[in-house]
């Protein structure tokens, strides 16, 4: 089992930026993919950035491309998500979630564990 523990959140103005962490326990995710989603009120989740065990292998939605960056810590067994230049539309609970095997995928359902989120609010 992997426990996952997402800090970071917070309110910022947009413009601004922030760095989300993703502790992991129990288990090393050095293997694992990693991937941030996130979920605004009455929408879908959605993958947002992911990164391959080895770190080489990154994938960004198109909405995030050049403004986020997803990097990962094996030794820490953490994962990060650097945002910045946030817009109000990137407001969302960000989740961080891990792969056991396989490549990077997009569907939720492909993701084994989850944390329990952190809150994201860009102000206009």
């Amino acid at each position: 089992q992997v426990q996952l523990v997402e800090s970071g959140g917070g309110l910022v103005q947009a413009g601004g930026s922030l760095r989300l962490s993703c502790a992991a326990s129990g288990r090393t995710i050095s293997r694992a993919v990693m991937g941030w989603f996130r979920q605004a009120p009455g929408k879908e989740r959605d993958l947002v950035a992911a990164v391959s065990g080895s770190g080489i292998s990154t994938y960004y939605a198109d909405s995030v491309k050049g403004r986020f960056t997803i990097s990962r810590d094996n030794a820490k067994n953490t994962v990060y998500l650097q945002m910045t230049s946030l817009k109000p539309e990137d407001t969302a609970v960000y989740y961080c979630a891990a792969r056991a095997e396989g490549a990077i995928v997009l569907r939720t359902t492909a993701y084994e564990y989850w944390g329990q989120g952190t809150q994201v609010t860009v102000s206009s």
